[in-house]
């Protein structure tokens, strides 16, 4: 596991809800004072609120929250519970008629794990507020990670279990730090080493097949079309910083976490996936920005997170389906 979570970086907090009655929930990163932000979408089949506002050359310079959940689209309706949450904590936006708090969300499919009927709703976007701390973050089947499924390249029961996973860095008084959900259709590796750690099985479900190398020698062929789904796959999260940004350059930190995915994932950025990054900056540290530092460990971070989000994670048998975490393979030394 790599070190660090998103909360080390000043200014946030991180609060889980899982559900009890399946693997979904949400996620959210609150920033009680504001913070810029930008974000980035590189999947094609996103599911996202409040996306819009954040372009630069658009009004809003500051967030008060990010939220991360389950449920697919009907999962954004949780980013109403943390609009709640802040509104009685009189954090948002003062307009003169009452406060508005900006939530932007975006959320991953999950509908596959259990009873579809059971989705994050704006109680479950509440009480992940309720648990936010500026503690440790957790990692793992927590949150909108609880249902989040690796390596669906050959259909969901030759996955195996993704996560919650987050990492942070700091050099020269400077902190960036990554909260990844990963739900990808991709494998996830060590780009370190370029270990494969989960992913796509192969037909026995005992051993890692390599989903890249499947395609590269062509046996995919008839496959794909019947297992997979548009938009059951995704790969969502926050990266943020203490700098000091303006709108334009979190859009561009947003941007720059995308290298981080395509270290980590492949494939990735699919016309499966809904692939989405955030950016935050909260300016505690007080110093500006250095971009080309914080691009760097924008992707580094990011890449982490997506390491940490499949080894923090459980094996998870629902319904007579069993995915694997990244130990149980039989082919892989963690």
């Amino acid at each position: 596991m790599y070190p660090g979570t998103l909360t080390d970086v000043a200014g946030l907090e991180v609060g889980h809800f899982t559900d009890a009655r399946r693997p979904t929930g949400c996620s959210a990163v609150i920033a009680r004072e504001g913070a810029v932000a930008g974000v980035d979408v590189r999947g094609a089949a996103p599911g996202t609120r409040e996306t819009d506002l954040l372009q630069p050359s658009n009004l809003v310079e500051k967030v008060h929250a990010v939220l991360l959940s389950g449920g697919s689209a009907w999962g954004l309706d949780a980013a109403s519970g943390v609009m709640h949450w802040l509104e009685e904590h009189d954090i948002g936006l003062k307009t003169g008629y009452g406060l508005v708090p900006i939530v932007p969300a975006a959320v991953v499919f999950d509908l596959g794990v259990g009873d579809a009927r059971i989705r994050p709703d704006a109680q479950a976007g509440y009480q992940a507020c309720v648990a936010a701390s500026r503690q440790p973050t957790a990692q793992g089947n927590v949150g909108a990670g609880a249902g989040a499924l690796v390596g669906k390249l050959f259909g969901i029961k030759r996955a195996m279990k993704g996560g919650v996973g987050s990492a942070s860095l700091t050099v020269d008084g400077i902190t960036v730090a990554a909260l990844v959900v990963c739900n990808a259709m991709g494998d996830v590796f060590d780009p370190v080493n370029g270990q494969l750690l989960a992913g796509a099985r192969t037909a026995d479900g005992a051993a890692l097949l390599g989903a890249r190398d499947a395609l590269l020698a062509g046996q995919m062929a008839g496959e794909t079309p019947h297992a997979l789904l548009a938009g059951t796959n995704t790969t969502i999260g926050v990266v943020a910083t203490d700098a000091v940004l303006t709108k334009p350059q979190a859009q561009r930190l947003a941007q720059v976490a995308h290298d981080g995915l395509a270290r980590s994932i492949n494939p990735v950025h699919t016309q499966l996936d809904g692939d989405t990054l955030f950016a935050l900056g909260t300016g505690h540290s007080g110093k500006p920005a250095n971009m080309l530092l914080l691009a760097t460990l924008a992707a580094e971070v990011t890449a982490r997170a997506v390491v940490n989000a499949v080894l923090a994670a459980q094996g998870l048998s629902v319904s007579g389906q069993r995915w694997p975490a990244a130990g149980e393979i039989a082919n892989l030394s963690i």
